[in-house]
């Protein structure tokens, strides 16, 4: 796709890595990789397993661009939010391979997928923006309430509680954790599974079940931007 994005296609299943630095941080040329691998995986009628770099699936938002100011920092939370409601209505199913490390916007894509994979170590998944100054966003605040286990969501969103991979699953972020060297052969076995799904049904339950939220999260995204003065 890009240099910040990489896509590759194997027997129906399309992975998408994000390779950004350190942080393999959130910017908007790494969301216009992200959609275009989307499209791809779409055109090809993929399952995706979405990937980062060992040691870090994603540390957020690229800081750089949030501060430039208010404006630019705003217009990269909403190209965050809509990147994030796609990927909860991809027609497809959407495995997200957490190869350590998941902070703030990091943790939202993770919350945002389909089936999520951790690996054992000394990782640090969750929601920090209230430890860093940050008021958290409605968009935000929903994304975790629609998937965070209830006894969690508060201690993540207000107190920005942060897990190891281990709490990560019991918190919400994360559906199971394996060894380090397994995280690939399982997200591979996982997508083969997958594979086996009438993705007619996938697409149409997954968009039923959700449409209450999904319709919540257009709002707040658009509640955000005009709070945040994008609108006008």
């Amino acid at each position: 796709m890009t240099e910040l994005v990489s896509y590759e296609l194997n027997d129906g299943v399309a992975t998408i890595t994000i390779q950004n630095g350190k942080a393999n941080a959130l910017s908007h040329e790494v969301f216009e990789g992200l959609n275009a691998a989307l499209d791809q995986a779409e055109q090809d009628k993929a399952v995706v397993i979405l990937a980062g770099q060992p040691g870090v699936f994603s540390a957020g938002y690229d800081l750089k661009e949030m501060q430039k100011g208010p404006k630019e920092a705003a217009a990269l939370v909403k190209t965050g939010s809509t990147f994030t409601r796609r990927l909860a209505a991809f027609p497809l199913p959407v495995i997200g391979a957490c190869s350590g490390h998941a902070i703030a916007k990091g943790a939202f894509i993770l919350l945002s997928v389909d089936h999520r994979i951790g690996i054992e170590g000394p990782f640090k998944l969750g929601l920090n923006e209230v430890a860093i100054g940050m008021t958290m966003h409605h968009a935000g605040i929903e994304i975790a309430r629609h998937r965070l286990a209830p006894a969690h969501f508060y201690r993540s969103v207000v107190n920005a509680e942060i897990y190891n991979p281990e709490g990560a699953v019991e918190a919400g972020f994360l559906d199971e954790v394996v060894a380090q060297d397994k995280l690939v052969e399982r997200a591979n076995e996982l997508a083969q599974h997958f594979k086996t799904l009438n993705m007619r049904a996938h697409r149409e339950t997954k968009v039923k079940a959700k449409a209450d939220y999904l319709a919540l999260l257009d709002r707040c995204i658009e509640q955000d931007a005009e709070h945040l003065g994008l609108n006008g």
